[in-house]
């Protein structure tokens, strides 16, 4: 089995792969599943009964929870020798060229989000947004080169923080079911405002795209915990895709086989 683990900044995703089987597809998984950093250490009971051998993990949650993920994978292989994969950015990986000024300082998940995204989309320019703690609207050309991209705080750190760092705005409830873009109360004000930041991002670098590939259709790839929040007011079309950072993972590891 292949376990593929993906840390992001709420979250921690894994997925297990079937490495027997005669193809693979990024994205296809045996089993998968998700808990809070809080619960890293119940992850040895998800994982406890499958024979793993092969670990490919990101982590963008710093190094104490690297610590966890690294116990919980050894408590769950025992004495079994597998060494874990930590990915990380470079110049060029699974089909993507990272064109970062220094490659290495671009976010594992982002990069990762985007080797998944070619890999499903692989014959034109994408923008890849992703929704999450932070809102991530990434670039890939039409021969895959990561061009670049933009990161704004995400739905809910942007209104926590209007909330956090003004006299009189309250803390909302973030919900998706605004019709109008001229709220006529506070808590629908900062809403609306919050969800017209994160959608103008996402059609800007679309148009940025579009400008560059005039011919060319450019898909929308939305991913995230906040996605479903803020599809409902985008005037682009788009498509949304689960898991993103872990189908970068499988991408990878197909490709690649592990060096020691």
């Amino acid at each position: 089995m292949l376990l593929l683990v993906d840390a992001g900044n709420t979250r921690i995703k894994w997925a297990l792969v079937d490495r027997s089987a005669p193809e693979q597809t990024p994205g296809k998984w045996l089993q998968q599943g998700s808990v809070a950093h809080a619960d890293a250490s119940t992850l040895v009971d998800a994982w406890r009964g499958f024979s793993i051998g092969r670990v490919m993990l990101s982590n963008v949650a710093g190094h104490e929870l690297r610590g966890e993920l690294e116990r919980a994978v050894l408590r769950t292989l025992g004495t079994k020798p597998v060494a874990l994969e930590w990915f990380a950015s470079v110049a060029e990986l699974g089909g993507v060229r990272n064109r970062y000024l220094n490659p290495a300082q671009l976010g594992a998940d982002r990069f990762a989000a985007a080797i998944g995204a070619h890999a499903l989309f692989p014959d034109g320019p994408l923008v890849v947004a992703t929704c999450g703690t932070a809102t991530t609207v990434d670039a890939l050309s039409a021969d895959g080169e990561f061009i670049g991209g933009m990161i704004l705080p995400g739905l809910g750190l942007m209104a926590s923080s209007l909330a956090r760092n003004t006299a009189q705005l309250p803390q909302v409830a973030l919900q998706s079911s605004l019709t109008q873009p001229f709220a006529d109360n506070t808590d629908a004000a900062i809403v609306s405002g919050c969800l017209a930041a994160q959608a103008g991002a996402i059609e800007r670098a679309v148009a940025a795209q579009m400008r560059t590939y005039p011919n060319l259709p450019i898909p929308c790839i939305l991913a995230g915990g906040a996605a479903d929040l803020i599809a409902p007011h985008l005037s682009i079309d788009y498509t949304r895709v689960d898991n993103l950072v872990l189908i970068g993972l499988h991408t990878v590891a197909i490709q690649h086989s592990p060096t020691c």
